[in-house]
């Protein structure tokens, strides 16, 4: 990554509007943004900023995000440019809640979790469920969350990317993957749930 960077700091010039999302989200999502990088990048999108449609304000939002949380000393965006990536962003949150985001919801709802469903957290990110107060959100990760590795199954990039994120904004989240929630009976689920909390470090009720 850093013999990208520094060949692409030259000539971000040359990026058009989607050269420069696809790049910065990559940076952003794998953590390791050089600081040159980062101003450049920014200066970058004051500029082409009219010219990003909604996915490409979508990805420059969560590094915006990630330039706030994992490098606080540089520069930030001016305010009216971060909060039109945020409507950009909101814009393409669209929940449609899975069976397993429910019955996990109603299972937590049983063992005295209470919390709220589908919480979008003032930064614009989502949690499944969330108890805003303590700042604790679980996600319910499906198939679409992870990649097959050698050794089985792994959170992607864009998964392991929104927990940085989260983490670094104040939150505690429990992950309960599919694979792991599929094989427990319903009497089991509750110890699962409560384990979870646990090793998360936190209550589970």
């Amino acid at each position: 990554f850093d013999a990208v960077a520094a060949a692409a700091v030259p000539r971000l010039g040359e990026f058009n509007s989607q050269h420069l999302a696809n790049t910065v989200w990559a940076f952003a999502c794998a953590g390791c943004a050089p600081s040159n990088l980062v101003v450049a990048i920014l200066d970058s999108i004051v500029e082409l900023f009219p010219t990003f449609n909604d996915v490409q304000l979508s990805q420059l939002y969560q590094f915006a995000l990630y330039v706030r949380v994992e490098q606080p000393r540089l520069l930030s965006l001016e305010r009216r440019i971060e909060d039109s990536l945020r409507e950009a962003y909101g814009r393409g949150l669209k929940p449609e809640p899975s069976r397993l985001q429910r019955d996990v919801s109603a299972a937590l709802s049983r063992m005295g979790w209470a919390h709220e469903f589908e919480y979008v957290t003032r930064e614009g990110l989502s949690l499944d469920m969330a108890q805003p107060a303590s700042r604790v959100g679980v996600e319910v990760d499906g198939p679409s969350h992870y990649v097959r590795e050698a050794g089985g199954l792994e959170e992607n990039g864009a998964t392991r990317f929104k927990s940085r994120l989260l983490e670094g904004l104040g939150w505690t989240v429990v992950r309960v993957p599919y694979f792991e929630w599929d094989v427990l009976s319903e009497s089991e689920r509750r110890g699962y749930l409560q384990s979870k909390f646990a090793h998360a470090g936190v209550s589970s009720s």
